[in-house]
């Protein structure tokens, strides 16, 4: 039967074989109003298409490869059929431009991962809620308070007191293997939870995770959001059941969470609700939501977003650039060549930054090769409307596939290559404007933490190049290294990159 087809390749356990069966006979009788999509005029090309399931067995769990090789055969604006989802993937430039610019207005809603789909928290969602008021506030308050150019001078001597004690650690473990996306977390993650609530939350020793958990459910509720296979999105009408756990899973994993700060939340009320408070006395971002009024809810899903958003991605920037640096000694020798001229003093600070431009050449092109959220987050079509002359209807969903963009030879010259160079005296940048590179997007659901994500993630760079070289252990061959990806909310590395810091 078609549907133990579906069962089996979403790996569902077995008890559900009656569950199934009773909805491919609904699947059955009701096919022609369910694929409604199948029946719009002038969709974008794409592979046939097998009923009830359209193009599932086709999906696979790389889908920014998937779709990139279709690409090339069907175009650069191609349509799959996922169950009952209507899925649209651009993967030049120019259709890049014509979604996230053209039809900005009308594609500029979310498709919510069921992960994410929690009704006491959704509401209150930066991330994944329509362009309404609420997303309009969020989104200024973080911009102003956390984003601006004044913020984030203003914490610049936090960043720099972190990166120093991540420095201090690999020190300590001179010569012992560690696990760089591990390291790059914690540090990361304390530099947020000290800007958001004025304190760390992790511990570098704590290489485990061993000491609360907080970690392994933040890293839980990341790989649950960036579930490939999710039945009910492919087929809405078991949406309800949440056959695979994920909302169940994550929403246990989101209150697992919320416990580890609750308690600084309810002091800084208390603090910020008294008759002394004045704005003057505000430490952190905390402070500046309490003082807006936002309840315990708002606070949890903001912060927790921040937390998943600002972490996941830019941790897996550093360490695909890490990977590069690896490969290619080099670019290394070039890196340090530059700083040896540029920077005079014993540690780097973010001041310094501006002056390393190969480096900052270098995490381009790092982020064109690897980009940390290789089809962007998922957009919705509000309303019915056309792109390069093809109808995308309504409700569909629409990804921008910059991973083949990045690769793509009518694009960038020598693609596979990684070539720094290419961006030397090049106007191209990620801020948006340059649809060739968009590794924080662009138009109105562009990441509005790329200034705080690129200042991570060169003083990270920059830090440990300047302190320390790389070996990888028992001498294995950097050319030989794997360069497998795993998909999810972030393009991570499939198996961790470890290595051992040598100091200089």
């Amino acid at each position: 039967m078609m549907m133990d087809y579906i069962t089996s390749f979403l790996d569902l356990p077995f008890p559900l074989f009656v569950l199934s069966t009773v909805v491919f006979l609904i699947f059955i009788v009701k096919q022609t109003k369910l694929l409604s999509s199948s029946n719009v005029k002038n969709l974008p090309p794409g592979p046939p298409k097998l009923p009830i399931i359209g193009n599932l067995h086709q999906a696979g769990d790389k889908p920014h490869v998937v779709t990139a090789d279709l690409a090339k055969q069907y175009g650069p604006l191609i349509s799959l059929q996922l169950g009952q989802q209507c899925l649209v993937v651009a993967s030049t430039p120019e259709v890049a431009m014509a979604i996230l610019k053209t039809q900005d207005r009308l594609l500029s809603s979310r498709v919510v991962p069921n992960a994410f789909q929690q009704e006491s928290l959704i509401p209150h969602s930066l991330i994944w809620s329509d362009c309404n008021q609420t997303w309009k506030t969020l989104r200024t308050l973080c911009r102003t308070e956390m984003f601006s150019a004044k913020a984030l001078g203003s914490q610049s001597r936090l960043r720099e007191e972190k990166i120093g004690k991540l420095l201090d650690f690999l020190q300590q473990k001179e010569g012992q293997t560690i696990n760089t996306e591990d390291v790059v977390f914690t540090t990361l993650f304390n530099t947020l939870t000290s800007i958001i609530f004025g304190q760390d939350l992790l511990d570098l020793k704590d290489e485990h995770g061993a000491l609360d958990g907080l970690k392994e459910s933040i890293h839980k509720i990341i790989e649950y959001g960036g579930r490939v296979k999710d039945i009910g999105a492919f087929f809405p009408v078991l949406d309800r059941f949440d056959l695979q756990g994920i909302r169940k899973g994550t929403m246990r994993l989101y209150k697992k969470t919320f416990v580890y700060w609750k308690h600084i939340v309810e002091e800084r009320r208390a603090l910020v609700n008294s008759s002394t408070w004045s704005s003057e006395q505000a430490e952190c971002f905390l402070d500046r939501l309490l003082e807006n009024g936002f309840s315990n809810d708002q606070i949890d899903q903001l912060i927790t977003e921040l937390f998943v958003a600002g972490t996941n991605t830019t941790t897996s920037s550093v360490v695909w650039a890490m990977t590069e640096l690896v490969k290619h000694k080099e670019v290394v020798s070039k890196i340090v060549e530059e700083m040896e001229r540029e920077i005079k003093s014993d540690r780097i600070t973010h001041s310094q930054l501006s002056k390393l431009t190969y480096l900052q050449a270098t995490i381009k092109e790092a982020m064109r090769l690897h980009p940390p959220v290789p089809l962007l987050l998922p957009h919705r079509a509000a309303e019915t409307c056309e792109v390069m002359n093809y109808t995308i209807p309504k409700d569909a969903k629409v990804l921008v596939n910059l991973w083949a963009m990045g690769r793509d030879p009518n694009v960038w010259d020598d693609p596979l290559s990684f070539k720094p160079e290419r961006f030397i005296g090049s106007k191209i940048d990620y801020k948006g404007q340059d649809f060739e590179l968009l590794p924080f997007g662009s138009g109105r659901r562009m990441c509005p933490g790329l200034p705080s994500g690129m200042m991570s993630v060169e003083l990270v760079l920059a830090s440990l190049i300047h302190e320390f070289d790389w070996v990888l252990p028992d001498g294995g061959d950097p050319l030989k290294i794997d360069m497998n990806d795993k998909f999810g909310i972030a393009l991570k590395r499939e198996n961790p990159l470890k290595l051992i810091f040598k100091h200089k």
